[in-house]
Parts: C-alpha cells; sequence; structure tokens
C-alpha cells in the first residue's frame, strides 16, 4: 500500500509520500512515489502514485520519455498549457496504461488500477492539485477540500481535517504532515519510512527543498515521541466519564 499527501498552501504547495512498496508480510522493498517534472522559471510539476507498482511504473516511464523527445513524441506534460491539462493528459495516459495491462483489456476496478496526485504551477496560472482516478477523470483542489490523500488515507486525516490551515508557515504545513504519516505507519504495516519530502513556493517555478527522511531523522522521531506524550496528556486533562 502507500501513503501520499499533497497540501495546498496560500504560499504554495507541500507533498510528502512514503516509500514501502510489499509483496506479503515479509516482504517490502523501497521504491520512489514522488516524481518531479520541471523548466525552469516557466512550469513546476509534481506527482504522486499509488496502486499496483507495474502501472505506477509504467506510467511515469511513459510520461518521462515523452517528455525527453518533445518533438518527436506526444502528448508531453511540458508543452502543456495550463495544470488542467497537464492533469487531462497525465489522467488519459494512466487510463491507457490500465487497458493496456491485459490481453483483453483491463477496467479500473481490475487489479492494475492506479491514482495519481498531480501538482505544481505553470506560469501564467495559480499553485494547484489534481487527484486522478484509475478511470482517468480528476478533480481539482477547491478551498472546501484544500489537500488530497490518496493510498491507506483513514489514519493520516483526522489531524489534517483538524489542524490544517491554509496560512500556515511550510515548516507548519511540514509538521502537521509528520503527524499524519506517523499515525499511519504507526496503524498499518504496509506504510513506512522513509519518506519523501518536497515544497514548492508560489510564483517561484523551480523545485526545492525535496529530502529523503530516514527511519533515524532526529526530527522525525521528536515529533513521533512528542505527539504520543501530548496524546496521553491532552487524554488525561479532559473530564473523566462518570460512571453511576
Amino acid at each position: 500500500m502507500t501513503y501520499c499527501v499533497g497540501l495546498r498552501l496560500n504560499t504554495g504547495l507541500v507533498f510528502m509520500s512514503d516509500t514501502r512498496t510489499n509483496a506479503g508480510v515479509d516482504n517490502f522493498s523501497v521504491t520512489k512515489k514522488m516524481f518531479t517534472f520541471e523548466t525552469p522559471g516557466e512550469r513546476v510539476i509534481t506527482l504522486m502514485t499509488a496502486g499496483n507498482l507495474a502501472t505506477t511504473q509504467a506510467l511515469i516511464s511513459l510520461l518521462e520519455e515523452r517528455s525527453k523527445t518533445p518533438s518527436e513524441r506526444s502528448p508531453t506534460i511540458l508543452e502543456q498549457p495550463t495544470m488542467f491539462q497537464v492533469a487531462r493528459v497525465v489522467g488519459e495516459t494512466l487510463k491507457e496504461v490500465i487497458e493496456s495491462s491485459g490481453p483483453d483489456g483491463q477496467t479500473a476496478s481490475a487489479k492494475f488500477k492506479a491514482s495519481v496526485i498531480v501538482g505544481g504551477q505553470i506560469k501564467g496560472g495559480s499553485p494547484t492539485l489534481f487527484m486522478i482516478y484509475p478511470e482517468g477523470n480528476f478533480i481539482e483542489v477547491t478551498d472546501d477540500t484544500p489537500f488530497f490523500q490518496i493510498g491507506e488515507t483513514k489514519y493520516g486525516k483526522p489531524i489534517l481535517v483538524r489542524a490544517y490551515e491554509a496560512d500556515m508557515s511550510f515548516e507548519d504545513a511540514i509538521k502537521l504532515l509528520m503527524v499524519s504519516f506517523d499515525s499511519t505507519i504507526k496503524a498499518n504495516l504496509s506504510v513506512g519510512l522513509p519518506l519523501d519530502l518536497q515544497t514548492y513556493a508560489k510564483d517561484s517555478f523551480e523545485a526545492r527543498n525535496q529530502p529523503r527522511i530516514e527511519g533515524d531523522d532526529a526530527y522525525y522521531q521528536a515529533i513521533s515521541q512528542g505527539w504520543g506524550d501530548a496524546l496521553r496528556s491532552a487524554l488525561m486533562h479532559l473530564p473523566s466519564y462518570e460512571l453511576k
């Protein structure tokens, strides 16, 4: 399984993904799930993937191949005029990969399904995020839905819903995501460290801050321990139930 989150802030975008893939309880490996396409000064596009690994790797390979030789191969996301059109191309490519995965073509509900978060900014537009479904259709982030999750979403969502603010700093957003991922990792064996992180500052048209957070990262360990202690303290300060 997978856990990926994309947040839209007033100051830009924040992306975080885990890297665990598994084929059984005793067969884990590390695989990158975050990919960035960039034309400095003109556009930055980041994708995060969840689902069947063969499908997501084929999707990224196709997008990369078509982007490296735009004069000969199309469509390329590096030539689309808007992020909406980028999402459309990614959705169509995902659908193409899924349909070609079996001898008779596979439906989105089959074992080859995958989902994608696409985010970034193209000059002339605003930073935005899209969530793309296996069928190739997609939705865009809104003020009411300011973040997207894919993969194992349920364990890390409560803290995002309660604590997210559009005007929070990148630093606070990363702290929030750390708590969300730590909660998910502790609850689900199929999500695990290391984590990939990327921030994008509005109108910078440059990808920055792309660290990999390993299991022994001091900040992550401090967040994990501190959040657990804070939860226990908060619980003890809540009114006790009165048995009658």
